[in-house]
């Protein structure tokens, strides 16, 4: 069964209750809430926000005597069966302690004080609260901005290490001081290591590498989960950073990026294993209880048979699940659909091949909001190509680039969709129609087939094959290096590119209301022999400049500029580049251990992914994150 919260709205955001409720420091603080109240039975709930089964969630309360609500909008619900009543009858109840569902006590007990019977003891959410100095506005306690929170698979054992990158991008919203609370769970869930990490000044780089955190608190091998807590952010509650996966042998190399940090019912575009492939799921309890033998579960895309996880996974613990063991009469291109009832935060997976080198990316956040949108057929002469989901098309000599549509949306039946391939310059070059694929299809496309040379491919709705369209259209991505078999793979949504007109939120913007019709991406470099490479994207929807005016913008450690180089793009066209040929060795040594390149350009929105090149044929790539 679902958790009975309430988490992520794409119409509200984020529900900083939730968070509150969840953190990891209120389990601790949960327990001196429950022995008061189990000491002081019989007792009353006052629910005057809505909050009381929320709280249970994830701190079961004893069951009440009476259930009180202040809004009259509230009667006719119930808690574990006590029918609700109205505040005002709290006066006859016969009770010993009364439990006040708030953060916000004082001033919900101000407006029923005189009601109260005396002698009555007085309990609130106040044991739940973070320590002071763990919150960016103490004045609000649900703040999002108190809840700046994310997690990160993190690992550092059998040669792979992980390493977290971005920036102290909140001054630039107006922050001061910015601070890093992080907690490394084991796969047992138990508590590795606690530490504050003060962020130098604005713009400058964060890393957390775990083979720095193993060493310094001495540590034995781990895979687990990084629970990071920014302090002072402003303007933005998300924590954005890439993670890269590297090793001892030169094989090992990996990418992906930020968590999405809210969990949901469902997740999708998880691959079945190839012929020579192990595909392992990372659960990772995101909670402060435990997830229940059965709660979680998987089914090929489109089928209602699901296949349950048996045994309890602990609170914040680790858990590594094979889909062969699962679902064993699947295989690519089959797709997998997790049924992950909000117990884990957007999962990460790894493909293991028979060669040993592994590769490791995400799901994503399958909607059960979203409906068939017949208006975005009826607007397409007014947007052009509409939602594009953009590609990276790898030089076709040396990589092969595999395309595959993925449902994203529980009520997406069928899915009309096209793949077009343009050259670097802007020219369409080859297209392929899948049709109106149905929910279950095992479709996927070897795009470099299509293609003469580099360039990118662009998904997009094809309403001559159909009309049901969402706006919520997704990929999987796969690379392979032809030699060497080493792999990546990426996946991601469309939004609508580099149009002057608007719907529903799109073209959207970094920050402010759309269209957003700029570019701030953030690349790492990674440090050498690494070679680290960027794939540029100008899609355009509908029409908009012929060429991109992009400046490519060197930051040393402490986050000041040093270096910069001036790229043009043409409309609907691409740049591959590395970081090396744009900057010398000279200016990479004056950048310090941990430089990086900001993608800036204000004249229009890019896509872009970034990634590495090593040794042996050994490679990563995913799409890049701007803030």
């Amino acid at each position: 069964m679902p958790l009975r919260i309430e988490t992520f709205r794409n119409d509200s955001g984020g529900n900083a209750l939730y968070k509150a409720l969840s953190h990891p420091l209120a389990a601790e603080r949960a327990h001196a809430l429950l022995a008061r109240l189990g000491a002081s039975l019989p007792f009353a709930i006052y629910d005057p926000d809505g909050i009381a089964e929320a709280v249970d969630v994830f701190c079961p309360l004893p069951t009440p005597a009476h259930y009180f609500v202040q809004n009259l909008q509230h009667l006719g619900r119930s808690f574990r069966d006590v029918e609700a009543e109205p505040v005002t009858a709290i006066s006859t109840a016969h009770v010993t302690a009364l439990f006040v569902a708030s953060f916000d006590a004082e001033r919900r007990l101000a407006q029923i004080r005189h009601l109260l019977p005396a002698g009555l003891e007085l309990v609130s959410l106040e044991p739940f609260k973070l320590p002071r100095e763990l919150l960016t506005q103490p004045a609000r306690y649900l703040s999002p901005l108190n809840f700046a929170t994310n997690f990160v698979f993190f690992r550092d054992e059998h040669g792979h290490h992980t390493r977290l990158t971005t920036t102290n991008y909140w001054p630039r919203y107006g922050a001061g001081k910015v601070s890093l609370w992080c907690r490394l769970f084991g796969t047992d869930g138990q508590v590795l290591a606690t530490w504050t990490q003060d962020c130098d000044g604005p713009e400058s780089s964060l890393v957390i590498d775990s083979r720095e955190v193993r060493a310094r608190f001495d540590l034995a091998a781990f895979t687990g989960q990084l629970f990071v807590h920014v302090v002072g952010a402003a303007g933005h509650d998300i924590v954005k950073y890439a993670l890269d996966t590297y090793g001892d042998a030169k094989t090992v190399l990996s990418a992906t990026h930020d968590a999405n940090s809210w969990p949901a019912d469902l997740y999708a575009g998880l691959p079945a294993p190839g012929a020579d492939e192990d595909v392992v799921l990372w659960v990772q309890n995101s909670h402060t209880t435990a997830i229940p033998s059965h709660d979680i579960g998987f089914a090929r895309m489109g089928s209602r048979e699901i296949t349950s996880l048996a045994g309890e996974i602990a609170p914040f613990a680790t858990r590594a699940v094979h889909m062969r063991d699962m679902l064993p009469q699947l295989s690519w291109p089959d797709q997998i659909e997790i049924h992950a009832g909000k117990h884990v935060v957007r999962p990460r997976y790894e493909v293991i091949a028979r060669n040993g080198r592994s590769r490791i990316a995400h799901p994503n956040v399958e909607r059960t909001d979203l409906v068939t949108d017949p208006a975005l057929a009826m607007l397409a002469p007014l947007m052009g190509k509409g939602h594009i989901l953009p590609g990276a098309l790898l030089p076709p000599d040396k990589y092969l680039t595999e395309l595959q549509p993925t449902p994203m949306s529980s009520a997406q039946q069928r899915l009309p969709v096209k793949a077009s391939v343009f050259d670097t310059e802007g020219a369409c070059v080859g297209e392929h129609r899948f049709g109106d694929l149905p929910r279950n299809h095992r479709e996927a496309l070897d795009v470099s087939e299509l293609a003469r040379g580099a360039g990118h491919v662009e998904l997009t709705y094809d309403f001559e094959a159909g009309t049901g369209a969402d706006g919520w259209l997704h990929a999987l991505f796969r690379y392979r290096h032809r030699a060497s078999g080493h792999a990546a793979e990426t996946s991601f949504g469309s939004h609508m590119f580099n149009s002057a007109l608007i719907w529903r939120g799109e073209p959207q913007s970094y920050s402010g209301p759309p269209p957003g019709l700029s570019t701030r991406l953030f690349l790492r470099i990674a440090p050498p022999p690494l070679r680290t490479l960027c794939h540029l994207i100008y899609p355009v929807s509908q029409s908009w400049h012929a060429y991109s005016t992009t400046s490519l913008l060197l930051r040393n450690t402490a986050g000041e500029e040093i270096a910069s180089s001036e790229l043009r793009i043409p409309a609907s066209g691409s740049r591959l580049w590395y970081v090396q040929d744009v900057f010398d060795e000279s200016l990479l040594a004056q950048a310090g251990p941990h430089p990086y390149v900001i993608v800036r350009d204000e004249t229009c929105r890019l896509f872009g992914y970034h990634g590495v090149e090593g040794d042996e044929g050994s490679f990563s790539l995913d799409h890049m994150f701007g803030f």
